[in-house]
């Protein structure tokens, strides 16, 4: 009997790099970095710093996570990539604003270029509530709502390339709970349907969802142990 394994995901070829770096593993970073901006940048906002300085705090935390500076020292039995990303961050903040700067300058070997991304986030984050959350609730907010509209996405790239985009827009609601006090009968004569058959829909749309989070956060993590914790951590962080 074969011996089940877990996945070369993102992650794993992420903490290989710290040996042997490749044009894999280096894909596998600046993919996991772009997804997962928008967290850090909000904790560094959060943590006092103005728009610029913030950009350039994030831009050359990246610079340097590119590197494989911070990969050195990282304990893979311990492998989250959100706790990684936010206990180097915090190491970066207190030791290394000066550096920051003159990697946005260029005088860095690496930088990951997000300049138009960092600008859509500022108008993202100037849209935030105000609130008494931490910087770090704030990171584990946004890594939380990041990891779900990453599985969204994927739900409605899935649903394009079926054909059904019409319905997944229509259903999606019953698994963010927009949908959740409208009836079944109510939906379905809007698309055309069955009650029983949208319950069909609705049940099979739910556990594509499972799934494809499943896999989503299967890329954030090095062992398959940790998945189920992480998924119990962002349904405990989502309902706050």
């Amino acid at each position: 009997m074969k011996k089940n394994r877990f996945p070369t995901t993102r992650f794993t070829l992420v903490l290989n790099a710290r040996e042997h770096i490749s044009a894999e593993s280096q894909a596998a970073l600046e993919t996991l970095c772009e997804g997962y901006w928008f967290p850090l940048y909000a904790f560094v906002r959060r943590k006092g710093y103005g728009p610029e300085e913030a950009q350039d705090l994030t831009q050359g935390f990246f610079a340097r996570l590119l590197e494989r500076q911070y990969l050195r020292d990282y304990e893979r039995e311990r492998g989250r990539f959100r706790t990684f990303l936010l206990t180097s961050v915090q190491n970066f903040l207190s030791n290394e604003r000066d550096w920051a700067r003159t990697a946005k300058r260029g005088g860095g070997r690496v930088v990951l270029q997000l300049d138009e991304v960092f600008e859509n986030g500022e108008r993202r984050y100037s849209l935030e509530p105000r609130t008494e959350l931490t910087p770090e609730s704030i990171f584990e907010k946004h890594w939380a709502n990041t990891l779900l509209e990453r599985t969204l996405h994927r739900l409605q790239a899935d649903a394009t390339e079926a054909g059904n985009l019409r319905q997944f827009r229509r259903l999606k609601g019953f698994l963010t709970g927009e949908e959740s006090s409208i009836p079944y009968s109510q939906v379905a004569e809007t698309l055309g349907t069955t009650e029983g058959a949208l319950k069909v829909a609705v049940h099979r749309l739910r556990r594509r969802f499972r799934e494809v989070l499943h896999d989503e956060i299967a890329q954030t993590v090095s062992h398959p142990d940790q998945i189920q914790d992480e998924i119990r951590f962002l349904t405990a962080v989502v309902s706050q």
